[in-house]
């Protein structure tokens, strides 16, 4: 499987592209980790890896989107970003992470990614502004990855994305990346109505023969103004998707990327070890795109981008409270602890339409990728490798006890019983009590 895959990368793409990955991504990057854990030990948190989203707008309308992507046009500007990236830089970091809205409705990515040769930047788009006059600048500038969303089949993906056409439109938009051998990848929010269709051999296979070097399983987030709950995942659908891309890796000549879980398949957020954090279109620092409130804005010039992210007391309380209570994703599990956050901080809701916290407060605790006794090791000696040096808690979770703080133990919990103390939340019996009552 490993020699397929080294042939595919060799035969497929553009040498000088997958020269570019390897140095500014695969060597720079992990230089980047480790200073990462140097700055830990410190007692620091500057996030390796930034993700930023340079602009709101997009073309789409899709289910249980976050993003004001009807709102008044906004976007980080070249200087800004410039200025956002150099700094990074000075910190160690190579790795970029370019979200929007719809990235390429930006009519100045591609001088932002000409700016910073030394740099590389993954781009997550829905591919239909991708044409061949596009993908040969890509090509040439050589420094960036599309990662094109697709969302199910030719019916899904227009119910999903709130358009016409969209499945084909995307699809065009993957083969001009193809053809001119860019490094491509494709991602999926995995929900309810395409799961069948996507977590499957056929469709891997299908991205394999056409040339897709990489994809990357996302799990839908129940989230924004229109959180569509019945789309999200199910804790035994959460599991299968989880085994189906441990196995895949093992077996097919495709990198399969996930962000929850380490070599040991113990699950983890990038946000809570300090790994990433996310910029938006107006400039704000928030935890992470789902998590639309800030404190600082990377256009305060009063301080440096360093200063901002180390001396942030909203961002460190964000990452504690967390740790201390789930190894998931904290917006699905306890977004009763966010408000707590948010009005302690007085952290600002940094959305355009101004209904953050009451989407907060409308939302439920449900499972995430925290499954405690369902962990899924690596197969691949590759994959537990790279995870085990550069990809994992870092021991931010040492000491932690999440059983009765975390959705699982929650929700193993909310029976009615006597057993139940006066202290306790109405409904609220501990795990070990009711261990004893089943004795």
């Amino acid at each position: 499987m490993y020699l397929k895959m080294a042939k595919r990368v060799l035969l497929e793409t553009d040498k000088r592209l997958v020269w570019k990955l390897a140095y500014n991504f695969g060597f720079k990057g992990a230089l980047s980790v480790h200073k990462h854990k140097k700055r830990l030990k410190r007692g620091e948190f500057f996030p390796p890896f930034l993700y930023i989203s340079v602009i709101n707008s997009c073309n789409l309308r899709c289910q249980g989107c976050w993003v004001d992507v009807s709102a008044k046009q906004e976007k980080i500007d070249v200087e800004a970003m410039s200025r956002l990236i150099t700094e990074a830089k000075e910190m160690g970091n190579s790795f970029f992470g370019i979200l929007g809205g719809e990235p390429f409705m930006h009519p100045q990515l591609l001088e932002i990614l000409e700016r910073h040769p030394d740099c590389y930047f993954q781009i997550f788009t829905n591919g239909q502004f991708i044409t061949d006059e596009i993908a040969k600048k890509l090509r040439k500038l050589g420094n960036a990855t599309p990662l094109i969303s697709v969302e199910g089949n030719e019916i899904i993906s227009n119910l999903r994305r709130g358009r016409n056409d969209v499945y084909e439109k995307t699809m065009q938009g993957i083969q001009n990346c193809l053809n001119n051998k860019l490094l491509t990848g494709v991602c999926t929010s995995l929900c309810k109505s395409n799961i069948d269709d996507l977590l499957t051999e056929e469709w891997v296979d299908k991205l394999i023969e056409m040339g897709v070097m990489y994809c990357w399983y996302h799990i839908y987030r129940v989230a924004g103004p229109e959180p569509n709950p019945e789309l999200a995942l199910s804790p035994e659908e959460q599991l299968r998707a989880r085994k189906f891309v441990v196995d895949i890796r093992a077996r097919k000549p495709i990198a399969v990327i996930d962000a929850y879980f380490d070599h040991e398949g113990t699950a983890l957020c990038p946000a809570a070890t300090g790994l990433s954090h996310h910029i938006n279109p107006w400039g704000d620092i928030e935890p992470c795109p789902v998590i639309q409130f800030a404190t600082d804005s990377i256009h305060d010039k009063t301080k440096t981008l360093k200063e901002k992210f180390v001396q942030s007391e909203f961002l460190k309380d964000f990452r504690q409270v967390v740790q201390q209570n789930t190894r998931g994703c904290i917006i699905l599990e306890r977004p009763d602890l966010l408000i707590d956050l948010m009005n302690k901080h007085g952290a600002k809701d940094t959305t355009a339409r101004k209904q953050a916290m009451q989407e907060l407060q409308h939302l439920e605790t449900r499972t995430s990728q925290y499954s405690p006794g369902n962990e899924v090791p690596e197969k691949s000696w590759v994959y537990r490798i790279a995870k085990k040096f550069f990809f994992n808690d870092f021991g931010v979770y040492k000491g932690t006890d999440h059983s009765q703080t975390a959705a699982p133990g929650i929700l193993a919990n909310r029976v009615s019983s006597p057993l139940a103390s006066n202290d306790d939340p109405a409904n609220f019996v501990s795990l070990e009590a009711i261990k004893n009552d089943t004795h």
